[in-house]
């Protein structure tokens, strides 16, 4: 077997470890949102802190925050001090965490007496303490109020989990046993995984597996760097604003950023560790056919600085994020331009640099909240896709609604706790309309959004509908996704708490699309009257027979909707996702009786 074919092999073996830790979190975990939505993400590192592999259904938030996190494990934990059968945990936003709420589980595997890699587990567990059950502090103004704070600490040994860590957990969470059986699942993924490395190791030796993984990441850096150089070279700059702090109604906040793509040209190509061939790199131009093609040839040299300088500064509210879940944002958005079958570890990130100003709204410094941080991520990431759409015309996107997050649970004891998010629609790509209620995401799970007969088994409501929203996504000659409706009916008395954003400044379209139709958070009353919350709300109490609908936002629309051929906007109108009279005042486009449009 050739060295390459090697490494390409161990790739996929560890990409494979990774996939089945996070399947052992969903089916051990107690959690709903885990248990039903498949929510859960495992990795591997090495020592030195490298991303070598993530599963499947591990998103960027995540990996990234595995990443930032793992030095801080060892700065506290030497290496050294490590036994077989340790696992430890944290969840400090501030050294590489999430939020509270996100447990991260590292386990070291051993090589030589010594840790060489650790497998990692992270999910979002049911209750750690706060304003509001489940981890949802929208209004929170400072990181006290989100939860409880845990440093590297060592969760478990062989011996099983440290007691003072479990007493620690269970006096902090409003679900005690819901927690600890979602921490048993965390320790669970990473043994499984742990025992694959291993396996790994001895069939290899340590000195093949590392030598493997150095070659394919050095191989996925190439391939990431002759996408980068398929991009037009020169600086970008965009910038997106959040609705408000949640706090004060009044006043928005912006992220910019400026997009630099710089090119070294001429540099000849990596060899594929799949077959020790030339690569092919889609997006790059060669001798032998067109850019785009995948026609091997001389490929440049890329790189990205994802510069945020201009960003406004943290607050005391809930709007703020993490170093890790910014990186998440930008690596996503540039990635989203590039060839999607490169893989996701260490070798792309040494193609992309992103700075961050300390005490932003991207690196906030405690005691400023972070749990609120999808906000100005996705912020971010929207900033970064007009930043690319203006480099890369004939792939531009508008922008998006976003996933709008809430929890329902009890009002007093015995608690249970619903969290979920409903997505809003995607912008309208050039040639292609956008995808209906699926949002431009980077940090959920295989599934996310749970059912709603496993819902109604656990929690005491009913889920009356789920629906798309005619007329919700901005009319363009390509239409924005539409976004979704959904009515939950309760049976008995619950806390509501929301968390959203894009839903007073709808997103924009592009070259003369129109933005997509706001969504919002309502109290459906028992004599139907319907009232709008306000888009951060922090435990709404609604009584046994009222309704919560989620409307989210729909996508903005790319060029004029007079451009929409006739027949394109007949098709909405028989599907539903467009209404008579939004096809005449938007489109100016008339359905007759007999089926035939006029324009």
């Amino acid at each position: 077997m050739s060295d390459a074919l090697t490494a390409e092999v161990l790739r996929n073996a560890l990409v494979v470890a990774a996939e089945e830790a996070s399947i052992v979190v969903v089916r051990s975990a107690y959690s709903t949102f885990i248990v039903e939505g498949s929510d859960a993400s495992a990795a591997v590192l090495d020592a030195g802190g490298r991303l070598v592999a993530q599963s499947m259904a591990t998103t960027l938030m995540n990996s990234m925050a595995l990443k930032a996190a793992l030095p801080e494990v060892l700065k506290d934990i030497p290496a050294a001090t490590m036994r077989p059968g340790d696992v430890f945990v944290l969840n400090d936003a501030y050294r590489g965490g999430v939020h509270t709420n996100d447990l991260l589980v590292y386990r070291p595997v051993f090589a030589g007496g010594s840790p060489a890699y650790f497998t990692a587990t992270m999910i979002h567990v049911s209750d750690l303490g706060g304003l509001s059950a489940g981890g949802m502090a929208p209004l929170a103004t400072d990181v006290f109020l989100e939860g409880l704070q845990l440093p590297p600490v060592r969760l478990a040994t062989s011996h099983g989990i440290e007691p003072a860590i479990e007493a620690i957990l269970r006096a902090n969470s409003r679900t005690p046993g819901k927690v600890m059986g979602d921490v048993r699942a965390l320790i669970a993924g990473t043994a499984v995984a742990a025992a694959r490395v291993e396996a790994m190791i001895a069939e290899y030796g340590p000195a093949g597996l590392a030598r493997g993984i150095d070659d394919y990441l050095d191989y996925t850096e190439a391939r990431t760097r002759a996408a980068l150089a398929a991009l037009p070279p020169g600086r970008y700059a965009s910038s997106y604003s959040i609705d408000d702090d949640g706090i004060d109604l009044s006043r928005s906040h912006t992220v910019r950023v400026a997009v630099t793509v710089e090119r070294e040209e001429g540099i000849p190509e990596t060899a594929d560790p799949a077959n020790g061939a030339a690569a092919e790199t889609p997006g790059t131009a060669g001798p032998a056919g067109p850019a785009g093609t995948g026609v091997p040839g001389t490929a440049g040299r890329g790189r990205v600085v994802v510069d945020f300088a201009g960003t406004d500064p943290q607050v005391p509210a809930a709007i703020n994020a993490s170093a890790s879940q910014s990186l998440a944002a930008a690596i996503f958005a540039v990635r989203c331009f590039l060839d999607p079958t490169i893989a996701m570890n260490d070798g792309c990130l040494r193609a992309i640099e992103v700075r961050l100003p300390p005490g932003s709204l991207l690196d906030a410094r405690s005691p400023h909240p972070c749990g609120g941080r999808f906000v100005p991520i996705y912020a971010a990431m929207e900033a970064i896709f007009q930043a690319l759409s203006d480099a890369v015309p004939e792939r531009a996107i508008a922008a998006s609604g976003i996933l709008q997050p809430f929890s329902i649970a009890a009002v007093r004891a015995p608690y249970w706790i619903h969290l979920s998010y409903d997505f809003g629609g995607v912008g309208a790509r050039r040639g292609k309309d956008g995808p209906d209620a699926t949002g431009v995401h980077f940090g959920i799970g295989r599934n996310s959004v749970p059912q709603a007969e496993p819902v109604e088994t656990r929690c005491p409501l009913i889920v009356e509908s789920v629906e798309t929203v005619p007329d919700s996504g901005g009319p363009g000659r390509h239409r924005g996704g539409l976004g979704s409706r959904t009515v939950l009916r309760f049976l008995a008395d619950a806390h509501v708490t929301t968390r959203g954003d894009r839903l007073r400044t709808p997103p924009p379209g592009r070259s003369g699309g129109l933005p997509g139709r706001l969504g919002g958070f309502y109290r459906r009353r028992a004599d139907g009257t319907l009232e709008r919350l306000a888009s951060k709300v922090n435990n709404a109490l609604f009584r046994a027979g009222e309704a919560f609908v989620v409307e989210t936002t729909g996508g903005g629309g790319v060029g004029p909707p007079h451009e929409r051929p006739p027949e394109e906007v007949a098709g909405d109108l028989r599907a539903g996702k467009v209404t008579a009279e939004a096809a005449a005042r938007d489109y100016g486009v008339t359905v007759r009786e007999d089926g035939t449009v006029t324009r």
